[in-house]
């Protein structure tokens, strides 16, 4: 079995997540995954699951958030 690094559970049908620079990380679900890797805007502070916007480095939910935070030309795409 192995342990949660989110949660500490230690269960047997836990996952690996391997990241771009190779670092493994364990989870016994998507929401102690999502808690532990899913960028936040750094507006308003929403975890980013499957969308959000990148401007000079820096992750939002979105263009309006984004743009509350200076950024221009940012555009959610569809």
């Amino acid at each position: 079995m192995a342990r949660c690094e989110t949660c500490g559970n230690d269960y047997d049908l836990a996952f690996t997540v391997e990241t771009r620079d190779g670092a493994r990380h364990v989870f016994d679900s998507f929401a102690c995954a999502i808690q532990r890797m899913a960028p936040i805007c750094e507006h308003c502070g929403s975890r980013l699951i499957g969308q959000g916007v990148e401007a000079d480095g820096h992750w939002y939910c979105g263009a309006h958030c984004a743009r509350q935070e200076g950024k221009v030309g940012v555009v959610d795409h569809v």
